[in-house]
């Protein structure tokens, strides 16, 4: 009886591990896996931490983020060492298309940039308006903290110096301050200097070392911050992953994509609006 029991249970056993070699494990590994070149803002806000998880789960692609500025992320682009770009400067996101570089560009979220600066707010430019706030800024010379890396938030600053006036070739001195660091390092720049900083409200909300800073501009039409995702062309570079990174990009345009965008939140706040319109871009 004893050996008739033990042969059961080595049966059941093996039939066990057989069922599980079949199925493979709860997390196995990607059967194939592309880069996305994209922003700081949307990996040290954490959005990638949620999105990519649902998506390798959803087509078994595993996604390796690389998380420059936009300018800097473009010409990873250009250089075929991605097979997506996902970024935030609708002006060079275009370009990047015109010239042959990207397929087609599609329209995913968007959230918007906030001036930051301390709550004491020396310079006088808390308001609505992020043009008269830059005014106020350099009128006073308070130490101002640039990412100063080609980045779209860099990009969308200089825009704002320039509508307000400033030229900043004959303005800036010491009070600018140029780190040429993504949005975390430049806001930890900016805390510890007590300075003034244009950030992507999605990285704010998830960032922790505020020391005495708030957002004190925001609610300008002219902070709106667009995001858009584009698949490198396979055309000049063969070697691009042309299905899986377009799988991605299906994916986050589709409304299973844009419900998990809308989804992240931080403490109940949502941190992106999905805005994707497929067949547009």
């Amino acid at each position: 009886m004893d050996i008739l029991r033990r042969s059961l249970l080595s049966l059941g056993l093996a039939a066990l591990l057989a069922g599980s070699a079949l199925s493979g494990p709860a997390s196995a590994e990607p059967q194939s896996t592309i880069t996305v070149a994209s922003t700081t803002s949307t990996e040290q806000s954490g959005l990638f931490k949620h999105l990519l998880p649902k998506f390798t789960e959803k087509t078994g692609i595993g996604v390796k983020v690389v998380a420059l500025g936009t300018g800097q992320a473009l010409d990873v682009g250009r250089r075929g060492d991605a097979d997506v770009v996902f970024v935030h400067d609708k002006a060079a996101e275009d370009k990047f298309v015109a010239e042959g570089f990207g397929t087609k560009r599609h329209a995913v979220m968007y959230n918007d940039f906030v001036v930051i600066g301390p709550k004491a707010d020396p310079a006088g430019a808390k308001g609505s308006d992020v043009t008269a706030a830059f005014a106020e800024i350099a009128a006073a010379k308070a130490p101002f903290v640039s990412r100063g890396d080609r980045s779209g938030t860099h990009a969308a600053e200089l825009r704002y110096w320039k509508d307000a006036g400033i030229d900043l070739g004959t303005s800036k001195g010491e009070w600018y301050k140029d780190v040429g660091q993504g949005m975390g390092p430049a806001l930890n720049t900016a805390s510890a200097a007590n300075a003034y900083i244009l950030a992507d409200r999605g990285t704010w909300l998830s960032f922790k070392n505020r020391g005495d800073l708030a957002i004190l501009v925001q609610g300008d039409k002219r902070l709106f911050n667009q995001y858009g995702v584009m698949l490198v062309n396979p055309e000049k570079h063969p070697q691009v992953k042309a299905k899986e990174g377009q799988a991605f990009i299906d994916w986050l345009i589709s409304p299973e994509g844009q419900r998990t965008i809308a989804d992240y939140k931080i403490e109940g706040e949502q941190l992106f609006f999905p805005n994707a319109e497929p067949g547009k871009s």
